[in-house]
């Protein structure tokens, strides 16, 4: 069918060139559904909205809302870039150590990287707390807080995210599960968030004995329930590799539980429906 929309002369309008493609008639009606829902738009209910959506009174409006979102959403987007840009110098005093008031230790006798005590604290709860203790009452060139379950590139990384909001993929690749399990130990919701989105993103036979071990470390459900899926749906691939021997020794409670998940999956399918 000539589309009257995604045709390549669509400004010819005359039958029976007004009409639209299926494409195109279903993102008319995904857009509209999804402003007017935007607008909490009372006039029609959802089961209306989704059986009638471009015949109703509501079209018209539909399309005019989905052009202002559009453009109130590239206008935050230009206001968040411009907010981005001016905490920008939180990075730059990390990175050239403007001013720091503390030294962060790695546990591995790596060496010490300077920091800011108050954007430690306003990240962390327990950083906070750690900052006001009596231990860090010291004179500021002696003051160190030590993270002995991080090496200097973890802890780095650490820091960096504390900063930025942010990391390189490489980094986020090399140092994901120890940055999981320092969000959880230090309750840094956003890097948590962070982390597990990332692992979720790179998901595969070769790493989600990883992710459960890191679900299960860090009392995750949803990760660990998406890791144990993922496991029962490639059981092979995954209980044949070299990777599976350490980790059955290390965790067997877990192996308890993947195998009972891969019975549970084989009961389900025999089963009539």
């Amino acid at each position: 069918m000539d589309c009257s929309i995604c045709s390549a002369m669509p400004f010819i309008l005359r039958p029976p060139r007004n009409t639209i493609c299926t494409a195109c008639y279903e993102g008319a009606k995904s857009i509209i559904t999804f402003t007017n829902k935007l607008d909490n738009d009372k006039g029609l209910t959802d089961k209306q909205q989704t059986n009638n959506p471009i015949s109703s009174s509501n079209s018209a409006k539909g399309f005019t809302n989905a052009l202002k979102w559009v453009k109130e959403m590239k206008e935050m987007e230009e206001e968040l870039n411009e907010k981005l840009n001016f905490l920008s110098g939180f990075v730059a005093a990390f990175r050239h150590q403007i001013h720091p008031d503390i030294l962060v230790k790695p546990g591995n006798n790596g060496p010490s990287i300077p920091a800011h005590r108050a954007l430690l604290a306003s990240r962390s709860d327990i950083f906070r707390n750690i900052l006001d203790s009596d231990g860090c009452k010291a004179p500021p060139n002696d003051d160190t807080i030590t993270f002995q379950e991080l090496n200097y590139e973890e802890l780095e990384s650490l820091l960096e995210f504390l900063y930025s909001g942010d990391l390189p993929k490489e980094k986020v690749e090399r140092h994901v599960y120890s940055l999981s399990i320092a969000a959880d130990k230090y309750e840094i919701p956003f890097l948590q968030k962070f982390c597990e989105q990332r692992m979720l993103g790179s998901l595969s036979s070769s790493t989600v004995l990883d992710v459960l071990e890191i679900a299960d470390t860090c009392s995750n459900p949803s990760l660990k329930e998406t890791a144990l899926n993922f496991i029962v749906k490639n059981m092979e691939d995954v209980v044949f590799s070299d990777r599976f021997d350490a980790f059955a020794l290390k965790n067997p409670h877990l192996t308890v539980q993947i195998t009972r998940a891969s019975f549970m999956d084989i009961r389900n399918r025999r089963s009539p429906s």
